[in-house]
């Protein structure tokens, strides 16, 4: 259900722009946090801005993508949109580009991995919104019944750890492996980066999904931990983010990746969280995967000017940090990332923020990416059930991966 906010401001004056804004509801208990945020935003706002109202939308995840997809194919784009996506407006001409609406400082002021993914074809149009990275989580009370010292930095410790957990705990899921259609393409790339790869694309950014680093690293999920029977009673294809989460903060899970909202629902539901560096491979620190969320500014109404000064205005650190910390999330600005780092409040967060800016995104800039990570989400899954091959499923992706690329 949206959920209207409307400005202060007298917007039957004829000299009164209304902007409309849609953004995305992060509450996950179903709540009104979102709601209260941006209507905070928008009075502070509205209370120096006289001339411009805004007027929010608030969407649940499983509708906005869809939603603001449907206005601007009737016409009807709002002026701003906080969504997950932004590469298929910008290759569309629809959208402003950063250099259209921010300041030099607000610019300058992103942290570079979510610069790079913003841009498409060297041009600045996704601003980032929010962040988060991966780490891995575990149970401090399973590991201590299972006799496992430290937590695990290279895959064959990954490995051992898990063992000694099914043996010696009762724990249903040694380490969950969601690799089910509602984020497969997120916790692929995970373990993707562990083999040493540069996860889907090549650093020229061309499609390199079936790369024998990638090959490798899903034939070491198939052998060393599924055929071993220790991902847990559901398999991999079928088990979601959504409900390892929910198992972990159970008390069900030894081992899972997961990202900063995590940990507060697991400390909240009582659980013991430690949280250490993705292992790898090889165990040398690699860079972990980072996740972006979007908010950007579409030409259709022509409020070029009102929609600059409203997106300069919600890039201050104040604004910034207020929803970062209310959703356990990264702020995506240096001097945010900086005043969180240093605030003992937040240090719980600290790990997260450390592997941000050495992080790798997604090919989010590309307009085949919604195509490519639709046959990861159906189909990864099969790489690693019996009787399945790795190197075949991820040729098939890699398959329709350049079939999309060449109709950009």
């Amino acid at each position: 259900m949206a959920v209207a906010l409307a400005g202060c401001g007298a917007s039957g004056e004829a000299d009164v722009v209304t902007l409309k804004l849609i953004a995305a509801d992060y509450d996950v208990n179903g709540g009104h946090s979102s709601r209260a945020y941006w209507d905070g935003v928008v009075h502070k706002f509205e209370a120096a801005h006289s001339d411009i109202n805004v007027e929010v939308q608030i969407e649940s995840w499983t509708n906005i993508d869809r939603k603001v997809a449907e206005l601007v194919k009737a016409g009807e784009a709002p002026d701003i949109a906080q969504i997950g996506a932004y590469a298929d407006y910008a290759a569309g001409d629809k959208l402003y580009t950063a250099d259209e609406l921010l300041s030099i400082p607000v610019q300058a002021n992103f942290l570079a991995p979510l610069v790079a993914a913003g841009k498409q074809r060297r041009v600045h149009f996704g601003l980032p919104f929010t962040a988060s990275t991966r780490m891995l989580f575990y149970n401090k009370e399973h590991f201590k019944k299972a006799g496992i010292v430290k937590p695990p930095q290279t895959w064959e410790e990954l490995g051992a750890a898990a063992q000694l957990l099914k043996t010696n705990t009762k724990v249903s899921y040694p380490i969950a492996l969601p690799l089910g259609p509602e984020e497969a393409q997120a916790e692929t790339m995970v373990w993707l980066l562990g083999a040493g790869s540069n996860g889907y694309v090549d650093p020229s950014g061309v499609y390199d999904i079936d790369s024998e680093d990638n090959t490798a690293a899903l034939e070491w999920l198939k052998s060393d931990l599924v055929d071993q029977k220790l991902t847990g009673p559901v398999a991999p294809g079928k088990l979601n983010r959504k409900e390892a989460f929910a198992a972990f903060t159970r008390g069900e899970v030894g081992m899972l990746n997961g990202h900063p909202s995590l940990m507060k629902s697991a400390r909240a539901a009582g659980v013991d969280v430690g949280m250490v560096t993705t292992p790898s491979r090889a165990g040398r620190s690699r860079s972990t995967m980072g996740v972006a969320d979007w908010i950007m500014g579409f030409k259709q109404n022509g409020h070029q000017t009102e929609i600059g000064d409203f997106l300069n205005f919600l890039f201050t650190d104040e604004n910034v940090l207020d929803f970062a910390a209310q959703n356990a999330l990264l702020p995506v600005t240096v001097s945010a990332s900086e005043a969180m780092e240093a605030d003992p409040k937040h240090q719980d967060l600290k790990q997260f923020l450390d592997e941000l800016p050495e992080s790798v995104l997604p090919p989010v800039d590309k307009t085949s990416w919604a195509t490519v990570s639709e046959e990861l989400k159906q189909n990864i899954g099969n790489a690693v059930k019996p009787g399945g091959s790795p190197r075949q499923v991820l040729e098939h992706i890699a398959q329709k991966a350049r079939e999309a690329q060449q109709r950009e």
